[in-house]
């Protein structure tokens, strides 16, 4: 089971591949997650939103977390699941299902949609926390509808089984603010202000960019992390123009089509509604990959 104590550095949330079918590639998977997890990721998040999770089945569920558990076995990484839905009964159900098998946390979104009141948000995380699995409650108003305020994440965090916070809220207020009370360990999960949040008091990030460039941001969060800030700098800036490509549209449309292009899944096929990239952004990260190599970034 995850502690508060391991929510720190690089959490990679993946994609959940799809052939052109729009079955899930467990080969596919296997080979991508079998890349990802050689590297010093602190934490492997499947079935969150970049995994496309509202549209896959209880059944897919299952048969991705069963085949992550049997990928990481002999690794210390730990894994947590996605089980928020915006159904508080049913979020309770996945949460249940995936300690069951094996999840060691379980991420749960601010319910979507129904634009809950903060108090309801608040019985929506006590009611997943009381299964007794651990929780990463994750704030994303900008998907949701809604998002927590300073005092729903202060009472949400300071709840039994909650280990800590993904942050996507859009600004830096909610780190800044939770962290001068000692709060429980904090997530980045805008990519674009990894850096900013770090300097403000997150203990890490969960970063669907990662997806792409593990090493990379791992490099950025143990410059941090070390004290190296001018280098952790350097490093971030180098990263920017991959993290704007990679969500100039749908997170994670941009990220399934680089994987597909350079052959680290069969395709880059996603569940309507989502639909592939332009042909626009698939000419500028082509660009971008061809003058990365010539690089060597």
């Amino acid at each position: 089971m995850l502690t508060e104590q391991q929510v720190f550095g690089v959490y990679v949330p993946v994609v959940t591949p799809f052939n052109t079918a729009g079955e899930v590639d467990l080969d596919s998977y296997e080979h991508y997650v079998n890349n990802i997890i050689k590297h010093n990721i602190q934490g492997l998040v499947v079935n969150g939103t970049t995994g496309e999770s509202p549209t896959v089945t209880v059944e897919e569920f299952q048969l991705l977390v069963n085949a992550s558990r049997e990928l990481l076995k002999q690794s210390s990484i730990p894994l947590m699941v996605g089980t928020g839905t915006n159904d508080t009964a049913s979020t309770v159900k996945r949460t249940e299902l995936a300690g069951h098998l094996g999840a060691d946390a379980a991420l749960v979104v601010v319910p979507y949609y129904s634009r809950p009141s903060q108090q309801g948000i608040i019985e929506h995380f006590r009611k997943a926390a009381e299964v007794g699995v651990p929780i990463m409650a994750y704030d994303i108003p900008g998907r949701t509808g809604v998002g927590m305020t300073v005092d729903t994440a202060r009472t949400i965090l300071e709840m039994d089984n909650v280990v800590g916070l993904k942050d996507c809220s859009g600004s830096p207020l909610l780190v800044t603010e939770l962290t001068k009370y000692g709060s429980k360990p904090i997530l980045c999960g805008d990519d674009q202000h990894f850096l900013d949040m770090l300097g403000r008091g997150a203990a890490g990030g969960m970063l669907a960019s990662a997806n792409v460039r593990p090493a990379e941001f791992i490099e950025i969060y143990e410059y941090f992390a070390s004290g190296q800030l001018e280098q952790a700098k350097a490093a971030f800036e180098r990263q920017t123009p991959l993290i704007s490509l990679l969500f100039k549209e749908s997170n994670p449309a941009p990220i399934k089509w680089l994987l597909s292009h350079t052959g680290v899944i069969g395709s880059d096929t996603l569940r309507l509604p989502l639909m592939s990239i332009s042909t626009g952004l698939q000419e500028e990260l082509r660009a971008y990959q061809a003058g990365a190599l010539v690089s060597g970034l």
